[in-house]
């Protein structure tokens, strides 16, 4: 869930540290912390806060000087949010410094032993007991850092990527993960080490990405050594060119991230889709699936895994999947999949969903699925995240960066991979016609246009959220495929206005939630032309009986909601698989004016962090 930041070269460190934090924000914003190493004199500032007030901190505290750093922005896990438990940590003779983003699950007994040896703690963090643990090393060892870092790990059980240095040897950085992610960026005689890429993307394009388990000694002027955890052996390291550019990691004139993420759906959609699909000639190609069709095709179900925003995406699929290939679809929590000991089967298929790659939840439904003999396919963002490399066989989303903790973009190019596959399943099953197929190819290309067109209602969307926006409780609902839309759309609400939204099946408003409803609810109804429409137009009268507010997300042209609804917000026509790449538009568009108008922070909402890497 934490950012972390380091570099060491010939630059000054602080300026890099600091923007790399700012880009890494999105992973953790409840406390942040920098040190610097300058002359033999080693300096930290950490406080409770954003980075903004770390800046402020720091410049008036200590000498920004020196060419080795280390920074870190946290979602607290050990210890509440304050200045004392913010990292970097410190070791009891203040000759090592860590910053750690993950859990070390037996720190207590940990701390117990160290404490028992006149080891002082002054923060709840566990992250204090390793740094403390790995000093213990080198003085019962007498070793140097890298193998004191090994030793030390191996007595440790949980997920961490770690960076520490010891300031008696100021020339190297120590790093290792195991669950979380860890770049190593590599320049000319200097080095960056980060959660991800974008801290030093203007700096370099070359990446070392640690496997799970590795470890690596960064040291000037004899490059980068990655050895095993476990046993210590060398490991010859890929250095990956990145694809990632500057221009993509900023706002680029928008007021938010979340803004920009929603306006680049058109392109990111059309990325997705490149290269993978040719309506001409009526053919899909995915590597992924291609080199693996035996598989699918004999597949007795598919199991779908994923957390939040991806679980959604994964419903969505769940209807896409059946209706056009015939396959039977299960949809699962992965928090859930391996605690209540799931029925696996070597022919089935299991997907996993993630935007970033790194989700420990995600992660961990895997491997279990994996143990069990099922065949495994990741649909994730991130290239060279940790469930590209885990799964058996994949297909990468190729939305672009997404910064905004509430996820837009990767929603719908999530289905639109899984759309894409259910339909190439569905023609190799010939349980599509190949008129029907030719159809959904047609539709699927023009969707980026039509997101435009629905993007056109942002002004209306605007006034809409002006009316509801001190609602305190809102109610979204939508019928078959647009249920999980309306699922989606109450989270959004939920994540970044923090007004209590439910998302439920239209019809199964009348077993419950009707007893919610009246002249101060508003009731948000996905109601397009397709599918159960005459149902859910039943539904808005029964709400309006109640004297419930109603919000209709409709077919251009409706006529038939426009007269029951208090609202309506219109979306191009296009066939019923197809329609929630478009229905969702107008609720993040929703969900996003409200938070503005509210004031809240509509990119780092409170409590959440956008790469979940810790159970």
């Amino acid at each position: 869930m934490c950012g972390i930041v380091g570099y060491i070269g010939h630059r000054e460190a602080y300026p890099i540290v600091l923007k790399g934090l700012q880009r890494l924000e999105y992973r953790g914003y409840d406390s942040a912390g920098i040190a610097l190493f300058d002359e033999n004199e080693l300096k930290v500032s950490k406080t409770k806060g954003k980075v903004a007030d770390l800046k402020n901190k720091l410049e008036s505290e200590i000498s920004t000087k020196g060419t080795l750093g280390l920074g870190h922005t946290r979602w607290a896990t050990h210890g509440v949010p304050n200045d004392v438990n913010s990292h970097p940590h410190v070791s009891n003779s203040g000759n090592l410094v860590i910053i750690h983003n993950g859990i070390i699950e037996n720190y207590e007994s940990l701390k117990k032993e160290l404490t028992a040896r006149g080891y002082v703690f002054h923060s709840d963090t566990d992250t204090e007991v390793l740094v403390n643990l790995i000093e213990d090393v080198i003085k019962k060892e007498d070793v140097k850092l890298g193998k004191a870092v090994q030793i030390a790990l191996n007595q440790t059980v949980g997920a961490y990527a770690i960076a520490v240095f010891d300031k008696r040897k100021s020339n190297e950085i120590v790093v290792a993960r195991l669950g979380s992610p860890l770049a190593i960026g590599v320049g000319e005689d200097e080095f960056f080490i980060a959660s991800d890429a974008s801290p030093f993307i203007e700096y370099t394009n070359n990446a070392i990405y640690l496997e799970d388990g590795e470890m690596a000694v960064v040291r000037r002027g004899k490059g980068v050594k990655v050895r095993k955890i476990q046993d210590d052996t060398l490991v010859d390291p890929y250095i990956q060119e990145l694809q990632l550019n500057l221009e993509q990691i900023e706002k680029n004139g928008f007021d938010h991230f979340m803004l920009k993420e929603i306006y680049e759906q058109p392109s990111a959609i059309t990325d997705t889709y490149r290269g993978r699909l040719n309506v001409e000639e009526g053919i899909i190609r995915m590597a992924g699936v291609d080199d693996n069709l035996e598989r699918f095709l004999n597949a007795k179900r598919i199991v779908i895994v994923a957390c939040g925003t991806s679980w959604h995406a994964g419903l969505v699929a769940e209807y896409i999947f059946e209706d056009l290939a015939r396959i039977p679809v299960e949809v699962e929590y992965a928090s859930e999949f391996r605690y209540r000991n799931p029925i696996i089967n070597t022919d089935d298929i299991v997907i996993a969903i993630s935007q970033s790659g790194e989700t420990a939840d995600t992660m961990a439904a895997i491997k279990l699925a994996k143990e069990k003999g099922a065949f495994v396919f990741g649909v994730c963002n991130v290239v060279g995240s940790s469930i590209s490399r885990e799964t058996n066989a994949g297909a990468y989303t190729h939305a672009g960066p997404e910064i905004g903790v509430a996820s837009t973009k990767a929603f719908t190019t999530q289905i639109t991979v899984l759309t894409l596959m259910a339909l190439k399943l569905a023609k190799a099953k010939g349980s599509i016609s190949n008129s029907d197929f030719h159809m959904h190819l047609r539709e699927l290309e023009t969707i980026p246009h039509k997101i435009e067109a629905a993007l056109e209602s942002n002004e209306h969307i605007q006034k809409v959220a002006f009316k509801y926006k001190d609602a305190r409780n809102c109610l979204y609902l939508g019928r078959g495929f647009n249920f999980p839309v309306a699922l989606e759309g109450a989270l959004k609400l939920k994540e970044i206005s923090y007004i209590h939204a439910e998302g439920y099946p239209a019809a199964e408003m009348k077993h419950g939630p009707i007893a919610l409803i009246d002249e101060e609810m508003p009731v948000v109804v996905i109601a397009t032309r397709k599918g159960h429409y005459e149902k859910v137009v039943s539904n808005i009268q029964e709400i309006k009986s109640r004297q419930g507010k109603i919000i209709g997300i409709v077919t251009e042209g409706d006529t038939s909601v426009r007269d029951l609804a208090d609202y309506v917000i219109e979306v191009p026509d296009t066939i019923e698989a197809l329609t929630p790449l478009l229905t969702t538009i107008p609720l993040q568009l929703l969900s996003y004016h409200i938070a503005v108008m509210l004031g809240k922070n509509v990119d780092q909402p409170r409590n959440l962090a956008k790469s979940v890497t810790v159970e």
